[in-house]
């Protein structure tokens, strides 16, 4: 819509509710849109979701699967978590990926249906196999488990990879445990330091943990414990308190042991100039 495209909201809404009153699911839908992000008009989560509903009620799948996110959040309804599985269903059985790993999701969980891991394999696979990232990274756990599926790490690597390609640092975690561990794939340090740093610089405080340990004990990299130190040192300030946090704090207290008072300094200085990549 050309009004919608140049910011014009206001001409935008008045365009849509004519085709919303000849009962156009996708106009229905984008109004739904509007009413929920305020644009054009004032936000409001009750008028999103009769628009929603009536492009729903159609077959529109966009509109189902926002309606299940209304529903699930308690957004201009009360929440229901089984209104909620509802809408995903349908739209997921009209291949909506974002619904189809969000059932599985519900199925994983036991929201608004009986826990289910197999069912939740189900439409996780639906998803993965549309490429959805966070699909796949969860599919890839459910066979790293055995969740639902016979455990297969082989199958965990697969998944566990197309995830970690689209940038997921999750899987780019679990697949840097893999190489470590040689659960899948043959033990390749290198490939686990590779993997790990993709998912330490976006943030991952267990990914920056193994990063400091390969640093440490020079596997897959030179030794150096000014990078060891600085890795444990962001994983302590990005772990929430608790088991890991601790060893991530002792652990840089260890590697702090081999090191000068001017080493540790630099490292210090290293971990408060870090930023995550996007």
């Amino acid at each position: 819509m050309a009004a919608y495209q140049r910011g014009d909201y206001v001409t935008a809404i008045r365009e849509l509710r004519l085709l919303c009153e000849q009962g156009n699911a996708n106009a229905q839908f984008s109004l739904g849109a509007m009413y929920r992000n305020g644009l054009g008009v004032p936000q409001d989560y009750a008028e999103a979701v009769k628009w929603y509903s009536k492009a729903a009620e159609q077959g529109n799948a966009k509109a189902q699967y926002n309606l299940g996110v209304m529903y699930d959040k308690g957004l201009g309804v009360p929440q229901d978590y089984a209104q909620a599985v509802g809408w995903w269903r349908k739209a997921a059985e009209q291949g909506n990926a974002g619904a189809q790993y969000i059932l599985g999701v519900m199925y994983d969980k036991g929201l608004g249906v009986p826990q289910d891991y197999a069912e939740a394999v189900k439409w996780y696979s639906k998803a993965a196999e549309q490429g959805n990232a966070k699909a796949q990274h969860i599919l890839g756990v459910m066979y790293y488990m055995g969740l639902g599926v016979t455990q297969d790490y082989a199958e965990a690597v697969k998944w566990s990879r197309k995830a970690a390609e689209q940038g997921n640092a999750k899987a780019q975690y679990n697949l840097g445990v893999m190489y470590y561990f040689g659960l899948g794939v043959t033990q390749d340090y290198a490939e686990a330091v590779k993997w790990s740093r993709k998912a330490a610089e976006q943030g991952d405080a267990g990914a920056q943990y193994v990063l400091g340990v390969m640093y440490y004990m020079g596997l897959g990299v030179t030794q150096d414990y000014g990078q060891a130190h600085m890795w444990y040192n962001l994983a302590s300030s990005t772990f929430p308190p608790g088991e890991d946090w601790d060893k991530a704090v002792k652990s840089c207290d260890i590697v702090a042991e081999r090191m000068t008072p001017a080493q540790i300094s630099e490292a210090q200085k290293l971990a408060r100039e870090w930023k995550p990549k996007k």
